[in-house]
């Protein structure tokens, strides 16, 4: 059965899942850790209940009190999700058991002191998931400027071949529309809407130009500012 009890309302609260068949083990933990500055939201789970496990539900799982039988296919699903595994015993046969066949599995004995270690251990494992994920956003995004950098620049090359098509498009149309009975009302018509989209279209193109001398400008004020702090901390030095 699983229970989760949050301690902190923000969005960004940190995740941990307990994985134990005693209570008296995660009803410790958890009552240390609110002694802490930050305290994440716990999700407390048997280890019978470990198979269906969600990988996205939580940053750092605990194990510790949990059946020998069911304690390798525990460690080795929550191995598989990539989150950093703590192991929790007094064995010290069973923490070399574990050290040997679970090597991504963070193994601490329980004994003096044991519980301000895993609060420490698990605070900065905690950092290290967020960020590792701040990594991961900073790395999309910066794929996807590049992919839309891309984009501009080709609209920006491919200027000037538009605009030659759309001078064509509208010298074209007004001679048409100036050879009177030449064509239908209707016909003169579509030729007018040709020609009306072309102007639009020009006026788009006009405005790519602008934001060019825009962004040109602003490199332009960039460099020099880095120029002159370049020059303002070597006259300090």
């Amino acid at each position: 059965m699983s229970q989760a009890a949050s301690a902190e309302t923000h969005s960004e609260q940190a995740a941990v899942l307990i994985i134990a068949d005693d209570a008296d083990l995660t009803r410790t933990i958890t009552s240390r850790w609110q002694a802490e500055r930050s305290v994440p939201a716990f999700t407390l789970m048997s280890g019978d209940l470990c198979p269906g496990i969600n990988a996205n539900a939580f940053e750092l799982a605990i194990v510790g009190s949990v059946r020998p039988g069911v304690l390798p296919s525990v460690l080795t699903i929550l191995e598989s999700t990539g989150k950093t595994v703590i192991f929790l015993t007094s064995s010290s046969q069973l923490a070399a058991t574990v050290h040997e066949s679970h090597t991504r599995t963070l193994v601490l004995r329980q004994h003096e002191g044991w519980l301000d270690a895993l609060i420490l251990v698990s605070t900065q494992a905690l950092r290290c998931a967020e960020a590792r994920l701040r990594a991961e956003c900073a790395e999309q995004s910066a794929a996807l400027s590049g992919a839309q950098a891309t984009l501009g620049r080709y609209v920006l090359e491919m200027r000037h071949t538009l605009n030659n098509a759309l001078t064509s498009i509208l010298g074209n149309s007004e001679l048409l529309l100036a050879q009177p009975g030449t064509f239908s009302a209707q016909g003169r018509e579509q030729i007018d809407t040709i020609r009306n989209m072309a102007f639009r279209m020009n006026e788009i193109l006009q405005r790519f130009s602008s934001l060019e001398m825009e962004l040109r400008y602003m490199e332009r004020q960039a460099g020099h500012a880095g120029h002159s702090k370049s020059h303002g901390v070597a006259a300090s030095s």
